[in-house]
C-alpha cells in the first residue's frame, strides 16, 4: 500500500531553473564545461527560467547576444516539460537544416546525458517511429523541431509550448502563407496554458523581429550593483574603457568596466562577483508577456579584452563587421547610419590640396563613373590603410553614351596618371562604371578596353546580403543583332552598405591639432574633402535619406529615398568604393598593405606609375570568316 502510493504521489512543485540544478548534464560536445549544470554559474539565467515556469506568463521574448547561454535555458524548457509536465512542444529554427542540426548537436547529447530522462524517449536504433530527428515521443506528448521557411511543419498539428529561436533569421513568409511566427502561435489557440518563446540575436532597427516583441513586454533590464559605492546600473558598452599608448595606438589588454556613479574600475573577476549578485528590474508593467534583454558584459565567459578586441576589429572592417558587432556582442539593433550630415558642416572639413594631387598616406586610386543622358561624371579616390581616402579629381566627359568621343574620353582617362606627394605617378587601378543607363553601350565599351582596369557594376538595394559586392558574371548583352557567348563581366553592389559606410566615415571624430602634433593619427574610414570641391558637389554627396517604410504585408524595411534629384556625387563615391572592394582592400593583410607601401615609396629616375591593377589592354576583335558555300 505505502509503495502504492508512493507511485500516486504528485511530482513536487519545480521550477525549470530549481530542476536543472538537480538533473541536468552538460554534454563535453555541447557545452565547454561539461558536468553538472548550476544556474550560480550565470545568475541572470535563473528569472528566466522561472518565467517560462510561471502560470501568469504567457509570452517569454529573450533579445540578447550569442554568448549568454539561451540556447541552454531553451533545452532546460524542454527537458523539463519532458520530465515533469509533458505536452505537446515545437521547436522552431530558421531553416530545416537549422532543426537538423539542433536536434543532432543539441538536444540528443542532452537527452543522452541527462540520467531522469533515459527511457522517456525512444531508443534512436528502434523501429518503431518514436524517435525522429524532427519528431520525438514521450509518455505524455511529442517533440516537433521543424524550420520556418517549412509552412506545412508550422501548420501540422495543435502545440501547447511553442519555442522560437533566432526569429530575427526567419523569412519574411513561410511559402504563402504568412509570417512563420503567427503561422507557429495559431498552433497554440486551442490551450489555455500555453507558452510562446521568442529568442533571438537581434538585426535592423525597424525591421527586427526580436525588437518588436521586446517592445510588447514588460522589458525587463538586469541591474548590477557596483562593488565599490553599491549603486545598481544597467551594464551597457559606453562605460568599457581601456588604456592607450602616447601615439593612440589602443591597449584592449587593459579594458575595465567603469561604474556609471563612483567610476570605479572593475576587473573581470570583479564584474563577474558584481553580477552574480544582481536582479531583475522591469522598465514597463507586465502584461502577459516577460521580456529579457541581456548583452555579452554579463557573459561569465567572456573577458572585456576579448570584447574590445573584437570592437577595434569591427570598427576598422566597416558597416558589416561592425553590425555584427552591436548585434552579437551588444544584443542591440543596428541602426543604419542613413542620417545624412548637413552639407554645411561638410565645409568646415574640407583640406588644402590641390585638384588631381594625390595625398603622401594614400596607396591606390580608383574611380567611379555615373553614365548620364548627356554626360558621364567621374570621381577619383585615393585609398589608404584602414580605407581612409581622399577625393583627388572630379571629371565631366560631354557627350552622353551615344557619343563616341564621350567614351574616347573615359578610355583616355585610363591611361592617365596623378602625381603622388612624393614624386611617383599613379594610375587608376580600378574603375566602376554604372550599367543602368544605356546598359548595352556601357557593356560594348567595357568589352572594347577589356576587364582588367574596367568594372562594370549593377546597384541593388538592400542590407542582409553576405557580401556588399559580388560577381562577377558573364551578362549576355546583343550587339548588331547578334548574342554574344560570353557577355560582359558584371558586379554586383549592395549600394546600401556602402551608401551608410559613407555616411558614419563623414562622422568620424577626427584628432585635434594638439593630439595629431603627439602623434594620434586619423581613425581608419576618414573621408577627406578637399578645398577645390564646389557646394553642389556636397549637397550631392548628402542627397539621399534612409527611411523605414512598410511593404504590402505590414513587414518593415530600411530603403534610400532621395532628398533632392542630383545625387551623382554620392553614386559615383559608392562605385569608387565597389571598385576598391573588387580590387581586395577590404580584405588585404598588413603584408600587403606595406608592400603597397613599398611600391608607392620615393621613385627612382624613370620609374613608370604605380598602379595595383594590370595594364590596360584592348580587347581583340573578333575575325569573321564568310564561307561560300551555298553561294
Amino acid at each position: 500500500m505505502k509503495r502504492a502510493l508512493e507511485t500516486l504521489r504528485p511530482p513536487p512543485e519545480l521550477t525549470i531553473s530549481d530542476w536543472a540544478d538537480q538533473n541536468r548534464r552538460l554534454s563535453s560536445e555541447a557545452s565547454a564545461e561539461p558536468g553538472q549544470w548550476r544556474t550560480s554559474r550565470a545568475e541572470y539565467q535563473r528569472e528566466i527560467m522561472e518565467a517560462i515556469s510561471d502560470g501568469v506568463v504567457e509570452s517569454v521574448v529573450i533579445m540578447s547576444a550569442s554568448q549568454i547561454g539561451k540556447s541552454e535555458c531553451l533545452l532546460n524548457m524542454v527537458a523539463y516539460h519532458i520530465d515533469q509536465d509533458p505536452a505537446p512542444i515545437m521547436v522552431v529554427m530558421p531553416t530545416e537544416r537549422d532543426a537538423e542540426t539542433w536536434s543532432k548537436d543539441r538536444f540528443s547529447p542532452m537527452a543522452r546525458d541527462t540520467p531522469c530522462l533515459t527511457g522517456k524517449i525512444a531508443d534512436p536504433k528502434s523501429r518503431d517511429g518514436n524517435n525522429k530527428i524532427l519528431h520525438k515521443r514521450f509518455p505524455g506528448g511529442h517533440l516537433t523541431i521543424v524550420g520556418a521557411n517549412a509552412p506545412s511543419g508550422l501548420a501540422s498539428r495543435p502545440i501547447r509550448l511553442l519555442l522560437c529561436d533566432e526569429v530575427d533569421r526567419y523569412p519574411f513568409s513561410a511559402g504563402a502563407e504568412g509570417d512563420p511566427v503567427n503561422l507557429a502561435k495559431k498552433r497554440t489557440v486551442t490551450f489555455w496554458n500555453r507558452k510562446i518563446v521568442l529568442v533571438s540575436t537581434p538585426t535592423n532597427r525597424g525591421a527586427s523581429r526580436i525588437e518588436a516583441a521586446y517592445a510588447e513586454s514588460d522589458q525587463r533590464q538586469y541591474h548590477v550593483p557596483c562593488p565599490e559605492c553599491g549603486e545598481e546600473q544597467v551594464l551597457v558598452w559606453p562605460q568599457v574603457k581601456w588604456n592607450k599608448t602616447p601615439g593612440g595606438a589602443h591597449k584592449p589588454e587593459t579594458a575595465k568596466y567603469h561604474c556609471i556613479h563612483c567610476n570605479a574600475p572593475w576587473r573581470d573577476e570583479t564584474r563577474w562577483g558584481a553580477i552574480s549578485k544582481g536582479h531583475w528590474q522591469a522598465q514597463k508593467p507586465f502584461a502577459g508577456i516577460a521580456g529579457f534583454h541581456l548583452n555579452e558584459i554579463y557573459s561569465p565567459w567572456i573577458r572585456l579584452e576579448a570584447m574590445a578586441k573584437a570592437f577595434l576589429s569591427a570598427r576598422a572592417g566597416g558597416d558589416e563587421t561592425m553590425k555584427t558587432f552591436i548585434n552579437t556582442s551588444l544584443g542591440e539593433t543596428w541602426v543604419e547610419s542613413g542620417e545624412a550630415p548637413d552639407w554645411q558642416r561638410l565645409l568646415d572639413r574640407k583640406e588644402d590640396w590641390a585638384a588631381g594631387e594625390v595625398p603622401a598616406n594614400a596607396l591606390f586610386l580608383t574611380a567611379g563613373a555615373d553614365v548620364q543622358k548627356d554626360r558621364i561624371e567621374v570621381d577619383v579616390w585615393a585609398w589608404g590603410r584602414g580605407l581612409e581616402s581622399w577625393l583627388i579629381d572630379h571629371l565631366v566627359i560631354e557627350g552622353g553614351p551615344g557619343s563616341e568621343s564621350c567614351w574616347n574620353g573615359l578610355t583616355d582617362l585610363l591611361g592617365r596618371t596623378w602625381q603622388h606627394g612624393n614624386g611617383s605617378q599613379m594610375t587608376i587601378a580600378r574603375l566602376a562604371v554604372d550599367t543602368g543607363y544605356e546598359t548595352p553601350a556601357v557593356y560594348g565599351w567595357a568589352r572594347k578596353v577589356g576587364f582588367g582596369q574596367v568594372a562594370p557594376v549593377k546597384g541593388v538595394e538592400g542590407f542582409n546580403r553576405a557580401s556588399p559586392v559580388s560577381g562577377p558574371t558573364f551578362v549576355d548583352a546583343t550587339i548588331a543583332g547578334k548574342r554574344l557567348r560570353r557577355g560582359a563581366r558584371l558586379w554586383t553592389v549592395a549600394v546600401s552598405t556602402f551608401k551608410s559606410e559613407t555616411y558614419r566615415f563623414l562622422r568620424l571624430e577626427r584628432p585635434t591639432p594638439e593630439e595629431m602634433a603627439a602623434g594620434a593619427l586619423f581613425p581608419p574610414g576618414t573621408l577627406h574633402l578637399p578645398g577645390w570641391i564646389d557646394s553642389e558637389w556636397l549637397k550631392q554627396l548628402v542627397a539621399e535619406q534612409l527611411v523605414t517604410v512598410k511593404n504590402k504585408r505590414g513587414f518593415a524595411r530600411l530603403e534610400w529615398q532621395k532628398l533632392r534629384e542630383r545625387n551623382e556625387a554620392l553614386d559615383c563615391r559608392v562605385y569608387a568604393r565597389a571598385a576598391a572592394w573588387i580590387l581586395g582592400a577590404d580584405r588585404w593583410s598588413e603584408k600587403q598593405w606595406d608592400e603597397l607601401a613599398r611600391q608607392v615609396a620615393v621613385p627612382e629616375k624613370d620609374t613608370p606609375a604605380v598602379s595595383v591593377s594590370r595594364p590596360v589592354r584592348v580587347a581583340r576583335q573578333r575575325r569573321s570568316v564568310r564561307s561560300n558555300y551555298m553561294r
